[in-house]
């Protein structure tokens, strides 16, 4: 990745931060692609725009030139992420660039696909295009968070989710944690979970709350259906539990030994996983993921699997709701973790973004 960007005048960032707000109209859609959009201009005017909708769809620089027409000829391109240059679902975008005569193509950020990695600029550059990469680069990759995260790294981004009291509590002694937040904070819970590849979850948050762990968001909003992934070494999850009904994908991770003489897990997929310390082996799980194709991964889970999370340094982002309310020394902690010898070994966390929802708080934090 180059160090040195090339000049880029105001109406390359106007039109980029353009095609990065068509990108992001994908944000529920694309899994497990790239959320990408396009904008092709000639001078300063926009004569075609496009973002990529659905995984086996049309990519965005197809949209925006067959808006575009004739007039992508000699004109500029601006693409969130390298136009890919291999046959997959869609033919190479490259090819479909060249194809229509197109003077320059601006790049935000470089596809890190092995199929790709480089060949859409080389392509580009082949038949005497000008290309221009690293605009908005940082936005770009923030976007696809996870698709970066499953290429580059080998597993998906792991966002874990949870609301605790003014005291740091999640839940009463008994376990009872309906509701601590406010309807805005649940409802802003359900956009995160449509951005996201899977959501995961434990057997014992089921056996407590017996949760859905599917999406609802607005009337006539569409939404790819995230995987439910649910951790259950031994296979104790009961029947009748929410999360085992069908009614969306599910895979159940369980350890090797684990068997179940009914049928109560008949409508969903099972998958056996290494073990690690009589528990799932975490890195194997989100290893098995990335092998699926999950970009971002959503933890709903208890204060053990999120904990492990943690002190694995497998969870990438802390998505915290803090209600104004106590629930005392009794009620159950936000996060089990190792217990630490010194002041230097604690977790730090830098806040990305906080805001208000309805009378309750939302931190977003990552590791320092």
């Amino acid at each position: 990745m180059s160090t040195t960007l090339p000049f880029f005048s105001a109406l390359d960032h106007e039109y980029m931060a353009h095609a990065l707000r068509l990108a992001e109209r994908g944000l529920y859609t694309t899994q497990p692609n790239p959320r990408v959009g396009c904008v092709i201009a000639q001078g300063d005017e926009v004569v075609g725009t496009g973002f990529h909708q659905r995984a086996g769809e049309p990519h965005a620089e197809v949209y925006a030139l067959r808006e575009a027409g004739a007039r992508a000829r000699g004109a500029t391109a601006y693409v969130t992420l390298e136009p890919c240059a291999h046959h997959g679902r869609t033919p190479p975008c490259a090819e479909a660039l060249v194809a229509a005569g197109v003077a320059r193509v601006v790049v935000a950020a470089e596809d890190p696909f092995p199929q790709v990695d480089g060949r859409g600029m080389a392509r580009l550059r082949a038949a005497g295009i000008t290309v221009d990469v690293g605009l908005l680069r940082e936005a770009a990759r923030e976007l696809n968070i996870g698709f970066f995260s499953r290429i580059e790294r080998g597993r998906p981004f792991v966002r874990v989710k949870l609301a605790m009291s003014l005291d740091g509590r999640t839940a009463l002694g008994n376990g009872e944690s309906k509701w601590i937040t406010g309807e805005a904070a649940r409802t802003d819970v359900q956009r995160w979970r449509a951005r996201s590849s899977a959501i995961l979850s434990g057997s014992g948050t089921v056996l407590t709350d017996n949760p859905r762990l599917t999406v609802r968001l607005p009337q006539g909003q569409e939404f790819a259906p995230p995987l439910r992934v649910l951790l259950d070494r031994q296979l104790h999850t009961p029947a009748g539990s929410q999360v085992l009904d069908g009614s969306t994908p599910t895979l159940v991770l369980h350890g090797a030994a684990a068997v179940c003489a009914d049928d109560r897990f008949e409508r969903v997929e099972r998958v056996a996983v290494a073990t690690q310390n009589d528990a799932l082996d975490l890195r194997a799980v989100l290893a098995l993921l990335a092998e699926r194709g999950c970009n971002e991964v959503h933890v709903e889970a208890g204060p053990i699997l999120c904990g492990a999370l943690f002190a694995a340094g497998l969870a990438d982002e802390l998505l915290l709701y803090i209600a104004p309310l106590l629930l005392g020394d009794a009620a159950r902690p936000l996060l089990h973790l190792p217990t630490l010898g010194d002041m230097a070994e604690r977790w730090q966390l830098q806040v990305i973004d906080q805001r208000q929802l309805g009378t309750d708080w939302q931190l977003q934090l990552r590791p320092a």
